[in-house]
């Protein structure tokens, strides 16, 4: 089961600087591993405990948040993104370069954080959903965000089956139709995440 973050794991801002840039180069290549891009917008990076904290401590650094109560706060926003034993949890980004195509093509992905749009498929036809956290679109207003939280919930088969077949991220939503293929080295980073 992956750890929790606690308090005492989020150093203080001044410390963080001496560090900073080895943990970020460090956080750069382990997301590599983990980021998986469907179609021409869409690319989703599995967090973990490393991806978090990391992004707690920025947040820290950014805002320049020294009070153990703020910290705290941002601990549990970011803690809830943590995956549980048996899940995978990723942030969904539509990544558009050009800025006057953002709200055009954020329209064309209304609705793709409802239904089922995005799942995991292991060789042999088996799903696995993608779960989209609430509260990141607006239908009725027209607005979408560009940055989703969703998380993968797999039954003790779907883990076995993971470990040993083939497995594609696959979005299906008129905006984005397609899929790809996790390589061996993303499947191994995830396996670390569904305890395996």
């Amino acid at each position: 089961m992956t750890a929790l973050i606690r308090l005492d794991d989020v150093i203080n801002f001044f410390e963080y600087e001496k560090v900073r840039e080895d943990r970020r180069q460090r956080v750069i290549a382990l997301k590599a591993k983990r980021r998986v891009e469907v179609g021409p917008y869409l690319s989703f990076v599995f967090e973990n405990r490393a991806t978090l904290l990391f992004q707690i401590q920025e947040m820290c650094r950014a805002e320049r948040i020294i009070d153990d109560a703020r910290v705290q706060e941002e601990i549990d926003v970011y803690s809830a993104l943590l995956p549980g034993p048996g899940e995978l949890s990723a942030t969904l980004f539509i990544e558009i370069a050009d800025k006057d195509q953002i709200k055009p093509v954020l329209d064309r992905f209304m609705g793709i954080d409802t239904g089922h749009h995005v799942w995991i498929e292991i060789a042999g036809g088996l799903r696995v959903p993608g779960v989209f956290e609430a509260g990141h679109s607006d239908e009725e207003k027209g607005k979408l965000a560009a940055v989703h939280f969703v998380r993968f919930v797999f039954s003790d088969e779907a883990v076995s089956a993971f470990r040993s077949s083939a497995v594609d991220l696959v979005t299906d939503h008129p905006a984005a139709r397609a899929r790809a293929r996790l390589s061996d080295e993303t499947k191994a980073e995830l396996l670390t995440d569904l305890g395996t």
